[in-house]
């Protein structure tokens, strides 16, 4: 039977969101690992099983694709130290350590976010991209405004500059990309579509749609052949 989350997992998810401390966490440890760690990390397994098909240099061990619950406090002026969700990130191997870009899921007790792009690039990344795009523009934006694609999921902000990334004024054809310090999109749906049976297919349906953007992303990082 495929993978879904259960009515217990979104009860936790709420009660987290009230008490984000330990003193109400530790007592519940065992539902989150039954109710969210253990459908999460065979969610992933069955997402894996599906790249195979059309994005094999995605397939991540599920422990490695899922993220910590736990929050990094040592900078933050926010101690509290849960995530009100659960996640995952499939990176493309050989980019474990600088992420480029992936597939991502998460569920929180009111939404869950299936969204494919690169997310958070390292400034060498961001630099080989927009060069990238220099010559390559338009086909992104065809990529980007495929029918099927659109229906599934929205093109998200990405994050834009005010002013012309240095060394890129001139390149005006390409400026509203070159602007851009992400690019993806996603689709954000109600959190209890997670506990439907047709949960993998909601998920790698639109996995799939993403794949050729999420390889024209990674072309000029990956060190691939077609990255010229």
């Amino acid at each position: 039977m495929a993978t879904h989350f259960t009515p217990e997992t979104l009860k936790f998810l709420r009660g987290l969101a009230r008490n984000n401390d330990r003193a109400w966490f530790d007592p519940r440890k065992a539902v989150y690992e039954r109710e969210l760690k253990a459908p999460m990390l065979a969610l992933i397994e069955e997402i894996n099983h599906a790249f195979a098909d059309f994005a094999p240099e995605h397939v991540r061990q599920p422990h490695k694709a899922m993220m910590r619950i736990y929050r990094d406090t040592r900078f933050a002026a926010d101690k509290r130290p849960y995530k009100l969700h659960v996640a995952a990130w499939w990176v493309r191997t050989g980019l474990e350590k600088t992420s480029g870009a992936g597939y991502y899921f998460s569920l929180s007790a009111k939404q869950m976010v299936i969204a494919a792009g690169m997310f958070m690039p390292t400034p060498e990344q961001l630099l080989a991209v927009r060069r990238y795009l220099v010559e390559h523009h338009a086909e992104l934006r065809g990529l980007l405004a495929g029918r099927k694609l659109r229906a599934a999921m929205d093109e998200f902000e990405g994050n834009p500059l005010k002013r012309p990334p240095r060394g890129f004024a001139g390149a005006t054809e390409a400026m509203d990309l070159l602007l851009c310090r992400r690019w993806g999109i996603s689709a954000t749906l109600p959190a209890e579509q997670a506990t439907d049976a047709g949960l993998v297919q909601e998920i790698t349906r639109r996995f799939a749609l993403a794949a050729p953007m999420v390889n024209f992303l990674n072309r000029p990082i990956s060190g691939g052949p077609s990255a010229e």
